[in-house]
């Protein structure tokens, strides 16, 4: 858990890290291999869970390893279910990170929502909905690492 006081913003005590799988940290069901590098520092400072509907059936098998939590998605509802999910781990301690569209209220419901602008691009509401924007998706694991730099972009 990390308490970060941003000036003139909000302090954040994060406990929890919700990643989207496919368009976020994984492409076409593989996770990346920047991801694979930074995930081992994450999950050392914070829970970190993977929630995706595995379209590809890959993402048991591409977590192995990892201290993480992975929630396959069980209706049709993706949307209302990744954020009824974020919701039930207690949003105030909550950074959501995803592209999709069925991100959106995902990123709304968390105290810090994270949209990723990367090899699937991002859809307008889960942009709009962010509280920061990134281009990949190691640039946002990095930041989540050192509160310095969620500071510098989060300051008022």
């Amino acid at each position: 858990m990390k308490k970060i006081e941003i000036p003139y913003y909000k302090t954040l005590t994060l406990e929890h890290v919700v990643l989207d799988y496919n368009g976020t940290i994984a492409k076409d069901g593989v996770l990346k291999d920047k991801v694979k590098a930074l995930l081992p520092e994450l999950c050392e400072n914070y829970t970190v869970h993977v929630i995706t509907a595995d379209t590809f059936g890959s993402v048991k098998a591409q977590m192995e390893g990892f201290d993480v939590v992975v929630k396959v998605l069980q209706t049709d509802n993706h949307t209302a279910e990744k954020a009824a999910y974020v919701d039930v781990l207690g949003k105030e301690s909550c950074v959501a990170v995803g592209n999709g569209n069925n991100d959106a209220h995902m990123i709304q419901n968390a105290i810090l929502g994270i949209a990723i602008v990367g090899d699937e691009g991002c859809a307008t509401p889960t942009l709009l909905q962010s509280d920061i924007s990134s281009k990949e998706i190691a640039d946002t694991l990095a930041l989540l690492l050192n509160e310095k730099r969620l500071i510098a972009t989060l300051r008022c």
